[in-house]
């Protein structure tokens, strides 16, 4: 049984310089440190920042005059304000590639565009772009839904840092259809497209494939859509001790892939998980042998 693990995988440049600040601020401040939201779609290190004293929030409503943490998926500027309002010490760790796709709508919404983003529109990050288009972007989620727009002589496209590479073509070529000059700017992370290449040429060459991270992360989702549409027998786990023997039963070459918020340590532990596996389907194999 061989295990290839996909290139690129673990935690992307913006989760772990998240991280980075987070902690860091934490060493430095007595008093409570709270994230606006989980600082990373990963069940594991969320309890990791609970144990040392870092817990997230939904609103900025539940907070006064404590340190909260941006998260990397950034925010609207009415939270920076309502923030302020409060008298609560900001540290921003919004992911630098987020902020460049703030300042980019922002630019879009004050030229007066008709701005469309495709992404998931509960998703933090989008909710931030929203905030700094002034309400103005609408939200695609896939080409049936750009398709039913109506005809406009001006657009302007771009997507969530973490959208999925093909959809995003499918839905700029839905619009080309209903637009007559549409503006493109593929504002998809490097880090995310590279690792949807690399996870989908991997599910290419294996028998079974495991995605590994938390079911709330968007980035991990896609990676597990791209790998599935290239191998149906392709997993979606948080953990590894959901990798069960049956499942790896006549596999010879196992894949891993993770999201950008999964730790390498995830996928080191469904790596030895598989090896755990793979022994005892050897050792029930040479006892139905030996009982024939």
């Amino acid at each position: 049984m061989e295990i290839i693990i996909a290139r690129n995988t673990g935690l992307c440049y913006g989760v772990k310089r998240a991280l980075q600040i987070a902690r860091s601020t934490r060493r430095r401040k007595t008093g409570r440190v709270l994230t606006l939201g989980e600082i990373i779609h990963n069940p594991k290190v969320i309890l990791d920042l609970q144990k040392i004293g870092i817990q997230a929030v939904e609103s900025a409503d539940a907070v006064a005059g404590e340190t909260v943490i941006i998260r990397s998926h950034g925010v609207a500027p009415e939270v920076y304000r309502a923030l302020k309002e409060r008298g609560v010490e900001i540290v921003d760790a919004t992911c630098p590639i987020v902020k460049e796709i703030q300042k980019l709508v922002a630019g879009l919404a004050k030229r007066g565009e008709e701005i469309i983003i495709v992404g998931h529109r509960e998703h933090p990050e989008i909710k931030g772009l929203i905030g700094c288009s002034r309400r103005r972007a609408q939200i695609i989620e896939n080409e049936d839904r750009a398709r039913r727009l109506p005809v406009r002589d001006k657009r302007a496209v771009l997507a969530q840092s973490t959208q999925d590479l093909n959809l995003f073509g499918r839905v700029v070529a839905a619009l080309l259809e209903k637009t007559k000059e549409l503006s493109v700017f593929n504002t998809i992370c490097r880090s995310t497209q590279t690792r949807q290449k690399a996870t989908s040429e991997l599910a290419s060459r294996v028998d079974i494939m495991f995605i590994v991270g938390g079911k709330n992360s968007s980035n991990t989702s896609r990676l597990f859509q791209a790998a599935k549409r290239v191998l149906a027998n392709t997993h979606f786990i948080e953990s590894a001790d959901q990798i069960k023997p049956r499942l790896l039963k006549g596999a010879k070459r196992i894949g891993i892939s993770g999201g950008a918020s999964t730790p390498a340590e995830s996928i080191e532990e469904a790596a030895a998980r598989i090896r755990a596996c793979g022994e005892d389907l050897s050792e029930r194999e040479n006892i139905n042998q030996w009982q024939s």
